[in-house]
């Protein structure tokens, strides 16, 4: 009786595997046809679809140039279905696998586009924002990607729109450190908005913030009642920027129309 259950059973699992596997329609396809059934797939926008077959192709073909393919396509097809975390993740094996792939440049400009895409909205809405509630981490993660991309393949057809981006980013980052100075300006927050002024004074110079970032380092010292730091302050705001209307008198600055915005 045992040993007719144990060959009842047999027979039911086999049947089930058996079952499973006359669902895959892909079953004995090659993989060319896996591979361009999948790239139709992506094509038409059915994305689900289309990475269901390119993990199947890695799983029954892991070697070989479809294989390296299919994981590039897997990065862009995440990518294109909104699901920025899976093509990040995606985009960084293929680097970790194929180092020396002649298509890696492309993996480090997709990094870039992903985090750049995903924080397009923090940057179309940076002003009138309480930027101290929010870490602009994904425009630092693109910044550093492009920069990687622009730096190991300079001739790459993607470095221009990437020094490109990389311009509109960094401009992004000062304007987010001096709107996080301005909010601790208005409460009082002096050497919180010292600090973050300070950043942008030794990491985006060269973004247009520099001027109102000094002005804060100026009146920020004044009213923590540092006279000499604010007058060094001043001096280097004056030296570059002699024609700049914050040195009417800053330590006067109640009755200036630009402390209105801070305080």
């Amino acid at each position: 009786m045992k040993n007719s259950f144990v060959a009842l059973l047999a027979v039911v699992l086999m049947a089930g595997c058996a079952t499973v596997d006359t669902k895959d329609e892909t079953r004995g396809w090659t993989v060319e046809r896996i591979y361009a059934t999948a790239r139709e797939e992506l094509d038409g926008g059915n994305y689900q679809r289309s990475l269901k077959l390119y993990e199947t192709l890695q799983a029954r073909f892991p070697y070989g140039r479809y294989a390296q393919q299919a994981l590039m396509d897997e990065a862009y097809t995440h990518y294109k279905d909104s699901e920025p975390e899976l093509a990040i993740a995606s985009a960084n094996r293929f680097i970790r696998l194929y180092p020396s792939h002649p298509n890696l440049d492309y993996m480090y400009y997709l990094k870039g586009l992903v985090y750049f895409n995903e924080d397009n909205s923090w940057m179309s809405r940076l002003s009138g924002q309480d930027m101290s509630e929010r870490d602009p981490k994904a425009a630092r993660e693109s910044y550093q990607a492009f920069q990687e991309l622009v730096a190991r393949f300079p001739q790459s057809q993607y470095s221009v729109d990437a020094t490109e981006k990389m311009v509109r980013l960094i401009n992004a980052l000062g304007a987010s450190e001096v709107h996080v100075a301005r909010y601790y300006m208005k409460r009082g927050a002096w050497l919180a908005a010292i600090n973050r002024a300070q950043t942008v004074v030794k990491e985006y110079a060269n973004t247009g913030h520099n001027e109102e970032a000094l002005a804060i380092i100026v009146v920020a010292y004044e009213q923590l009642g540092m006279k000499d730091m604010a007058a060094d302050a001043r001096r280097v705001l004056q030296l570059n920027f002699p024609q700049s209307s914050y040195l009417q008198t800053p330590w006067q600055v109640r009755e200036q129309s630009w402390w209105k915005f801070w305080g």
